[in-house]
C-alpha cells in the first residue's frame, strides 16, 4: 500500500482525500519511481474541476484517473527487464504521460519523458522544471525565436511558466513586459522584467504599445484585442486560458495572418525529453532559476491547489513528500 491524494468526483480542492491505495506494480517496460517531490500545474486544476471539457477525457461524469500530479522528481526503485535506460537508485525527474499519478508516494511510468536529475539540484528544484520550463522554452526560444532587441510581453509572467519565460526572454536579449496581479509586480521585476503591468488596473491591449511576441498563459480577451497589441509580423501564442478565446484563435487566426501579417496561434508543447534536458541545462548553468514560492506536504495538496487557484503563487508551488528517504 501507499499514500496518495485521490479525487473520486470533480469539484473544488475539498473533494481531494489522502488515502491508502494499492502500490502500483510495474510492467516489464516500466519503472517504479518513489516520488520525492511533485509540482503543481494548471493541468492539475483543470483535472480537478473537470473544466474545460477536454479535462474529462478520462471520465465524463467522474474522474477515470483519480490521482493528479504530473511533474515529479524521485528515485527509481525498480526497473522492468525491458527498460534498460535507468537503473534502481537513479534519481530522475520529468512529466508523467497523461498528466496524472504524481500526488502519491509511488508511480509507474515508461521513462520516455524522464531524465536523470542533475546532482546539483534538489528534488524540489527538479520537480519545478518540466511542464513550466518546456512551455517557456518552446514559446520563447524554439518557436518564439526571440532575438536581441525584440519586445516581448508575457501575460501571467508571475506564475509557473511565466517565471521561466521572463528569464528566458531576458537571456536572449529581449525587452520584457510582464503582466500579472498587484501582488506579483515586484516578483516580476526580480525576474528581470523591464516593465510590469498590473492587469487589475490596466489593459495592456489598450495601452498603445505593440509587441513582437506575446506569450499568453491566461488568455481571456478577444483575439482582436490581442491583435491590436501585436506589431507587424509579430506572433501571439495562446498557452492557456478560456475555451472561447481558443476557439476564436483557431477559427480566425489564419484569416488574421493573411489580412494583417500578424501570427496568432496555439502553442502546443508535447511532452518530450529533449526540451526537458535543454531547459534543465540552462538551470544547471545558473542562467535560469526555478522559482519556488512555497513547499507543502502531501497531505496539504488541497491547500496548495487553493493557493495556486487564487492566483497568489509566485513561480512554482511544490509538494515535498515527508519521510521519503534521503534526498
Amino acid at each position: 500500500m501507499m499514500k496518495a491524494v485521490v479525487h473520486r468526483q470533480y469539484g473544488s480542492p475539498d473533494v481531494l482525500k489522502l488515502e491508502d491505495v494499492e502500490k502500483p506494480t510495474p510492467t516489464d517496460n516500466e519503472l517504479l519511481i518513489r516520488i520525492h517531490a511533485v509540482s503543481i500545474n494548471g493541468s492539475d486544476r483543470e483535472g480537478l474541476v473537470g473544466k474545460p471539457l477536454y479535462a474529462r477525457m478520462g471520465g465524463l461524469l467522474k474522474p477515470g484517473r483519480q490521482i493528479l500530479g504530473s511533474d515529479i522528481a524521485g528515485r527509481v526503485e525498480f526497473a522492468g527487464k525491458n527498460n534498460t535506460e535507468f537503473q534502481p537508485g537513479d534519481a530522475v525527474f520529468g512529466e508523467l504521460p497523461g498528466y496524472h499519478g504524481g500526488f502519491a508516494e509511488y508511480v509507474c511510468t515508461s521513462g520516455r519523458t524522464m531524465a536523470l536529475k542533475p546532482a546539483s539540484m534538489t528534488f524540489e528544484e527538479a520537480a519545478a522544471i518540466p511542464q513550466a520550463g518546456t512551455i517557456a522554452l518552446q514559446g520563447i526560444r524554439e518557436k518564439g525565436r526571440v532575438q536581441p532587441g525584440q519586445t516581448v510581453l508575457i501575460n501571467g509572467a508571475g506564475g509557473s511558466a511565466g517565471s521561466f519565460a521572463v528569464q528566458l526572454a531576458k537571456l536572449y536579449g529581449a525587452e520584457v513586459t510582464g503582466v500579472d496581479n498587484t501582488g506579483k509586480l515586484d516578483f516580476m521585476r526580480s525576474l528581470g522584467a523591464d516593465y510590469v503591468i498590473d492587469y487589475t488596473r490596466e489593459d495592456f491591449t489598450r495601452g498603445g504599445k505593440q509587441y513582437d511576441l506575446i506569450l499568453d498563459v491566461t488568455a481571456h480577451r478577444s483575439v482582436f484585442a490581442y491583435k491590436r497589441a501585436l506589431a507587424l509580423n509579430g506572433t501571439y501564442f495562446f498557452v492557456g486560458g478560456s475555451v472561447p478565446v481558443l476557439l476564436q484563435l483557431l477559427l480566425l487566426g489564419p484569416w488574421i495572418r493573411r489580412s494583417s501579417g500578424r501570427h496568432m496561434r496555439l502553442l502546443a508543447v508535447p511532452q518530450n525529453r529533449e526540451d526537458l534536458v535543454s531547459i534543465t541545462e540552462l538551470c544547471e548553468s545558473g542562467k535560469v532559476v526555478p522559482m519556488i514560492d512555497k513547499v507543502y506536504s502531501l497531505s496539504e495538496v488541497p491547500e496548495a491547489l487553493r493557493y495556486v487557484a487564487e492566483g497568489r503563487a509566485k513561480g512554482k508551488v511544490i509538494i515535498s513528500l515527508e519521510n521519503n528517504g534521503p534526498t
